[in-house]
């Protein structure tokens, strides 16, 4: 089974989950794309990355999820971020430098966030309509969030997509 990134449950809701996630280190790329083609047009960078495209040329192990962040209200509405959680226990320093320039390591430090899963194809209607229900409810529960969401999927795009299982993650303030 493909490695996770690895969180504390905090506590449970109807409907979503607040969750600590523990600090790692991502590999990002900024594209700006449609929500469509986002996570396509960084994809082949960030995978080359782990298959042997970094300074090391060393293989690194791909994890769970695909994670494309986008912050509300930022100037461009096309601009994601779209990344690679690196495996556990890897730190910033110790990871081979990627060849490509459009592929930045980053720390996250320990994040607490909303979570709410759903299954099925995530598109941009449907991720919408699941942020806007997450919002909603972490709203009713006294819960104030940023203005980042990011939309994780889990599964391979050849899967089916009534078989597909996502998350919408969203940080806390």
């Amino acid at each position: 089974m493909t490695e996770r990134q690895e969180f504390n449950l905090l506590r449970t809701y109807d409907d979503f989950e607040l969750r600590e996630y523990l600090p790692c280190v991502i590999a990002e790329v900024k594209v700006s794309a449609q929500f469509s083609t986002a996570s396509s047009s960084a994809f082949s960078s960030l995978f080359n990355y782990i298959s042997s495209g970094n300074k090391a040329s060393e293989k690194i192990a791909m994890t769970a999820p695909v994670i494309a962040a986008q912050k509300a209200g930022s100037s461009d509405s096309d601009e994601w971020y779209v990344s690679f959680v690196m495996p556990s226990g890897a730190t910033f320093g110790q990871l081979p430098h990627p060849n490509d320039s459009q592929v930045k390591l980053r720390e996250l430090p320990t994040e607490t966030c909303v979570v709410k899963s759903f299954r099925g194809r995530a598109t941009e209607e449907l991720s919408q309509k699941i942020t806007q229900e997450l919002r909603a409810s972490a709203s009713i529960a006294n819960i104030a969030l940023s203005n980042e969401t990011r939309i994780c999927r889990f599964d391979a795009p050849f899967k089916p997509g009534l078989f597909h299982y996502n998350e919408i993650v969203i940080p806390t303030i």
